[in-house]
């Protein structure tokens, strides 16, 4: 089986040791080349040349943005000309939250990971049949966790503004940075229309978040759910506040952190299983984002979901309790 690893070398937690060990793990098993990132984009660059090139898996070392980078390169725009080739794609995490490994079953350990990822390619063999996850496409993109249109994007951007300031962001700072950014912004006059499927247009709203699983991120090893029965096997999930008043907000945000969430509010718009939505702002062009990715700004955004989209080397999903 041919195989290529994509490290991304600046994620919050891989390391050199780290690297080798999973690079001389594969290679026992796996006709590998290993390819590091060097720059923006150049996961998608790494794995477009990979599907071209016929490879059966593709490894992806780093953090979610990496992942998601590494789908967009071997998908291409949503609308295109499908590969006649699709790898799977296999994850050691390497980032801070890693929220796609988690939601997987994978471990956040990546000598934990890289074990579970040897014992599946041994448990698979050479005609492999992977598990397959849905995908969001975002018309432009394509979304492996997440997007938004509103407060979650200008989040990003500040976020992204210290990182290109070389400043590590912990979770810690992610809050800090995240507080103030939401108070500006519950000022605001709501400005966007949400719609979804058999429903009259929902105006009035403040952000509107698209999931494609459950948690929708973490805070260290705290889940954030947004849409608690949202999964890789079912529509997408979303999240919307027609009201941002302070003390509402916070008994929202503390159910969203709870071990055993109700999410229940009359501020919130939400649907855990919808197969599509378009949401459209009033006025300027709004800040929006794809898995943690700030895009700018947008005047419209339309989400699809796509099952079983995606080849992935993970565990079965767990039954639902």
């Amino acid at each position: 089986m041919r195989a290529v690893l994509i490290v991304n070398p600046t994620a919050t937690s891989t390391t050199a040791a780290g690297r080798d060990l999973l690079a001389h793990a594969l290679k026992s098993r796996l006709e590998l080349t290993v390819e590091q990132t060097t720059h923006r984009g150049h996961g998608a660059e790494i794995a477009r040349a990979a599907v071209s090139d016929g490879v059966d898996l593709i490894v992806v070392h780093g953090g979610d943005g990496t992942v998601s980078a590494a789908v967009n390169g071997m998908l291409g725009q949503p609308g295109s000309p499908a590969p006649p080739h699709l790898p799977a794609v296999a994850v050691v995490p390497g980032g801070s939250a890693n929220v796609l490994a988690r939601s997987l079953g994978i471990p956040p350990d990546p000598i934990d990971a890289t074990n579970m990822l040897i014992e599946l390619l041994d448990h698979h063999g050479r005609q492999p049949n992977w598990r397959r996850i849905s995908l969001i496409d975002c018309g432009e993109r394509w979304a492996v966790l997440n997007a938004g249109m509103g407060v979650d994007a200008e989040v990003v951007a500040a976020v992204e503004a210290q990182r290109d300031k070389g400043v590590k962001v912990t979770p810690s700072r992610y809050w800090r940075v995240a507080v103030p950014a939401v108070v500006a912004y519950s000022r605001r006059e709501p400005r966007l229309t949400v719609q979804l499927p058999n429903r009259d247009p929902i105006p009035g709203v403040h952000f509107a978040w698209v999931s494609n699983t459950s948690p929708w991120t973490y805070s260290n090893n705290r889940p954030m759910h947004t849409n608690p029965s949202c999964s890789f096997d079912t529509g997408l999930g979303v999240f919307a506040l027609t009201d941002m008043k302070v003390i509402p907000t916070l008994k929202l945000l503390r159910q969203m952190l709870s071990k055993h969430p109700k999410l229940e509010a009359k501020q919130l718009i939400r649907d855990d299983d919808t197969a599509c939505l378009r949401i459209t702002c009033d006025g300027p062009p709004i800040a929006s984002q794809i898995d943690g990715d700030y895009l700018g700004v947008r005047e419209t955004m339309t989400f699809r979901a796509v099952l079983g989209a995606l080849p992935v080397v993970a565990p079965p999903p767990k039954k639902p309790l």
